[in-house]
């Protein structure tokens, strides 16, 4: 085809960042971190926030649930990069593109251990090799969040808490090892930091449990973590928690085997699949298969569902099919289905084909979704807020009472709970006396004032220092975020490629939404099964250990971008534009040519590869580096066409080899595109040697 377009010299950045102490993440959305740090978490029935809290000047990490101190371990450090530039030159003649299929090699590990990184709650879950359909939970309560909230005023502003910060990882365009978090008093520490504490939190608990349950297991080698992503993450934000578990010791940058990377709709996915009929809820009302009228309200039955699942955690164990639940052998091959993973922070769609008799399944659309999440409803609250009370005392309130901020969201997050869609009574909402107090000498004037002035309809002030919102008030709230969900179903199910959609099934936290369910069954309930897991807001983690087990499970993917590199070809006069032509040793080229390794939306399967090989430019040339690019669409000519753009690097590192003068040297570089995450090896041709090789996507 072409050959590899010279690339530009990259020096891979190390970065450094000296280790401190942490306060435990507990649900590990938020974090609290003074100019040190203290990590306490606790086990609780409820469902948990994801927060953690820094505390300046410790070098622990406190455990809840025992009170307990243990070292916080130093993180082992990333491997720094060489420093030296290189360049790379085209084989003559090049190799056409070729994908080969290859089987998959899956480690033996005696145990896995998944973590459910949430942006509003997390948890981990554990199953032993030897007995696989047995899953072990532990999820976390609101220690970081509660400690905040108890500091006094002054002291509360001394320490660093971040609250679903996950969703940073997402929003930001341009992430870097050295991306920063801002705490709620306004501090910075680098993300990767807060990242690998909350991690090392998850670790050191899951070993501990680990080892009272199996004294003898060694720590080292025995585990495969899983670690679980939204679907519609990019490779950098993967990348980035990869990283991050590095840093935290989960496992070391020489084994990165140890570690998978798990797509959350996927991992409900293949829960999904292990389910009876008793354990899931059908919201549609032409079906009874759970046993369920259909005049029962749709918000009590879940309720209902609900309370019974409650009951049975305190086992913490719950043991799943070992061949495939009810619901799936009543399917025929080919049977079509959505998973909807509405979590805390983005909603991801993933489209699944189930394949018989093995079980696997097919991806039959790229994984799509958006910031959707369930704190879309704490946004349009605090909009609300901002409207009554005017957006500069909000931001300062927050900045100057941080604490006090953090008590109303625990006040509005407990009544968003309870709204529904046939709730009839207003929800009271309280007002901390903080908030009231500092309105008054901010303002001049309190708040019942400025609720009176703001002209809200639906919204009253209660004399008992509460704002009183209507059911119709709630809803407005809701009706935004639920919306756009709505809106991202419907344009789904209009693809040609996804017709036929025998199932939507609803998970995540913001599934347990009365709210959102209705307003989904309305939606589709006639045009499929609408159905909700009973434990919805395990079913992402049960999945992932599922997947821990098995990664093979899901077979063939989608790619969500088009991937290649730009090359030279000969130049065709009338084909290629003037500007591209580049005139070498007598010859014409055209250059910035777009060579793709896969395109957007196109089907890869599981271990198949796409090769390319390469000659380093010089003998006795250490180091060679290609630049990624890649596209939303599968219609780009050239790396410089719009909406193309660089967005990695693979780096081979070269062994020395006694080679005759001009002597060509062959790098084959295998890409895998059908995993979780863009895999890259590479053999030297001339001696049948491994070469490291690395893809990096954060240090474009």
């Amino acid at each position: 085809m072409g050959s590899p377009h010279p690339s530009e010299h990259l020096n891979l950045p190390s970065v450094g960042l000296k280790p401190f102490p942490v306060c435990c993440p507990q649900s590990l959305m938020e974090s609290l971190i003074p100019s040190s740090i203290p990590f306490s978490c606790s086990h609780r029935e409820e469902e948990p926030t994801m927060a953690m809290l820094l505390e300046p000047g410790m070098q622990s990490l406190r455990l809840g649930a025992n009170g307990e101190r243990c070292p916080t371990p130093s993180p082992p450090g990333s491997p720094g990069t060489p420093h030296d530039s290189c360049s790379i030159a085209p084989l003559t003649p090049s190799q056409s593109p070729r994908s080969e299929a290859r089987s998959q090699q899956t480690a033996s590990f005696a145990v896995v251990v998944a973590i459910d990184f949430g942006t509003t709650s997390s948890g981990y879950a554990f199953s032993f090799s030897s007995d696989p359909e047995a899953i072990h939970m532990m999820r976390f309560g609101y220690t970081a969040r509660d400690y905040y909230h108890d500091l006094d005023p002054e002291e509360a502003r001394e320490w660093l808490y971040f609250e679903k910060f996950k969703m940073k990882i997402h929003s930001t365009s341009d992430l870097t090892m050295s991306t920063e978090l801002e705490a709620l008093n306004g501090k910075k520490m680098p993300a990767l930091e807060v990242f690998a504490h909350a991690l090392r939190f998850f670790k050191q608990h899951a070993v501990q449990e680990l080892k009272e349950q199996c004294p003898s297991l060694p720590e080292r080698d025995a585990i495969r973590w899983v670690i679980t992503v939204p679907a519609i993450w990019k490779q950098p934000a993967k990348q980035f928690m990869r990283e991050a578990a590095y840093r935290a010791g989960l496992v070391s940058p020489e084994s990165p085997e140890q570690l998978l990377i798990a797509l959350e709709p996927e991992a409900a996915s293949i829960y999904c699949r292990k389910l009876r009929l008793h354990q899931l809820i059908d919201l549609s009302c032409k079906a009874a298969a759970n046993g369920l009228a259909p005049e029962h309200p749709i918000d009590s039955s879940f309720r209902q569902a609900r309370e019974q699942l409650r009951r049975s955690r305190h086992s913490r164990t719950f043991l799943v099919e070992s061949g495939m639940g009810e619901l799936w052998s009543e399917m025929q091959a080919g049977d079509r289905y959505i998973v909807a993973d509405c979590g805390g922070g983005t909603v991801d769609l993933t489209v699944h084909q189930i394949e018989k008799p093995q079980g696997t399944l097919k991806e039959l659309y790229k994984a799509s979704g958006g910031p959707y999440g369930a704190v879309g409803v704490d946004l349009a609250f605090e909009q609300l807020l901002c409207h009554i009370f005017g957006a500069d005392f909000i931001s300062t309130f927050k900045a100057k009472r941080p604490a006090a901020w953090v008590d109303l969201t625990i006040a509005f997050e407990a009544r968003k709970r309870a709204a529904a869609p046939a709730r009839a009574s207003a929800l009271n909402i309280s007002l901390p006396f903080s908030f009231i107090d500092f309105y008054r000498k901010h303002r001049g004037q309190n708040v019942e004032t400025a609720l009176k002035r703001s002209n809200v309809n639906f919204v009253k002030w209660s004399s008992q220092g509460m704002l009183r919102m209507s059911p119709e008030a709630m809803s407005e709230l809701f009706q935004p975020t639920i919306s756009q969900i709505i809106k991202h179903i419907d344009d789904l199910l209009k693809k040609p490629e996804v017709q036929g959609i025998k199932f939507l099934f609803l998970v995540g936290g913001f599934a347990e939404s009365a709210m959102l369910q209705r307003a989904v069954q309305a939606a589709f309930g006639a045009a499929c099964r609408v159905l909700v897991p009973q434990d919805v807001g395990l079913t992402i983690l049960k999945g992932a250990v599922l997947f821990g087990l098995d990664p093979t499970i899901v077979r063939v993917r989608r790619s969500p971008l088009s991937y290649g590199v730009g090359v030279l070809n000969k130049f065709v006069e009338g084909k290629h534009p003037r500007e591209k032509l580049l005139v070498k040793g007598g010859r014409t080229w055209c250059t910035d040519v777009f060579e793709r390794f896969v395109a957007v939306d196109q089907s890869v399967a599981l271990g198949e590869v796409v090769q390319r090989s390469y000659c380093p430019a010089r003998p006795g040339q250490r180091r060679t580096i290609i630049n990624i690019y890649c596209s939303a669409s599968d219609d780009a000519l050239y790396i410089t066409d719009p909406g193309v753009r660089k967005c990695g690097t693979v780096s081979l590192e070269l062994e020395a080899l006694g080679q005759p003068a001009g002597a060509r040297r062959e790098i084959r570089a295998s890409m895998q595109f059908g995993d979780t995450e863009i895999k890259v090896t590479a053999m030297d041709i001339s001696t049948a040697k491994t070469v490291r090789a690395t893809i990096d996507f954060l240090s474009n």
